[in-house]
């Protein structure tokens, strides 16, 4: 006889708009399954004009917590009932717990960054040069900032976009931040420690796209990473590598972010090699996609 009050999924999910191509579920469900979790994720197409039916639909249906991307994630922050420091410093959420107290907002983009750098490099004392002034770029610079890092140097062809990150970081850490405009190739001064792309350059299908940056000013002493998670070997990654630099791949980024969700949710560590299986195979390789 079938048990009359079977067990309830934890229901989870996203709202952006266009959905399709999410691969954090593919990570989450993997953790989920993995740790003995009933657990589902959904990704649902949503648009901002609609979030707020999304939001409260969630809550009535019980769901435990939800990520926001493109283009809901400052759409949301009115609908919540507070922040996590670093989500008010960046003004954008990506995660969102459902608690007894409310909806809290998070944002774990730049904290997944952090996460995946320590494997290699104490963020704290290092001297950061970041390409980029996006939303990516914003959540690494603070996360960053919040670490300890000694200095950032925030590279962008907006300028003005770039100092307004510096003068966040400046104005919230003991970080020096400076904006410097990026029109040619970049030449890295010899004490950078860390170099990040933020931006969207090499992401497929335009794969061989490279970063405007002087590729001999590249030295072993530095790890350089890249936040494009498709493919995951860039052409930055591999001109560093031809430098005998360290290098550091976009997906490592995504798997860290995806854990923290996870972790915020169900108040446990996933376990992150089952779930970087899970987006090696849900992205696959730009020149095989699946279907």
């Amino acid at each position: 006889m079938p048990d009359p009050t079977p067990l309830m999924p934890a229901l989870t999910g996203s709202f952006s708009s266009p959905a399709g191509g999410n691969p954090t579920g593919a990570m989450a469900e993997a953790a989920y399954a993995h740790h003995g979790i009933l657990g589902r994720y959904v990704n649902c197409d949503v648009l901002p004009e609609r979030l707020a039916d999304a939001v409260r639909g969630a809550v009535a249906m019980g769901w435990i917590g939800f990520n926001l991307s493109l283009p809901n994630k400052q759409a949301v922050i009115e609908l919540l009932d507070g922040l996590a420091p670093s989500a008010a410093l960046i003004g954008a959420v990506n995660c969102v717990q459902v608690t007894n107290s409310g909806l809290i907002g998070h944002n774990t983009d730049g904290q997944g960054f952090v996460q995946a750098l320590r494997v290699r490099q104490d963020p704290h004392g290092a001297r950061v040069v970041l390409f980029g002034a996006g939303g990516a770029a914003r959540a690494i610079a603070v996360e960053l900032a919040l670490a300890g890092a000694a200095s950032l140097t925030i590279v962008n062809r907006h300028v003005e976009r770039a100092e307004e990150i510096a003068r966040i970081v400046r104005d919230n850490s003991r970080t020096d931040a400076m904006a410097v405009a990026w029109d040619g190739p970049f030449a890295l001064a010899a004490d950078t420690d860390v170099v990040v792309n933020a931006t969207s350059i090499g992401l497929a299908p335009d794969v061989e796209a490279r970063v405007d940056l002087v590729a001999a000013s590249i030295l072993p002493s530095m790890l350089v990473c890249d936040v494009i998670p498709n493919p995951p070997d860039t052409v930055l990654l591999r001109e560093a590598r031809a430098q005998h630099a360290a290098t550091l791949d976009g997906r490592s980024m995504l798997v860290n972010q995806a854990a923290i969700n996870v972790a915020l949710w169900l108040g446990l560590d996933p376990d992150r090699a089952v779930m970087r299986t899970a987006l090696d195979v849900a992205i696959g390789d730009w020149r095989h996609p699946t279907s």
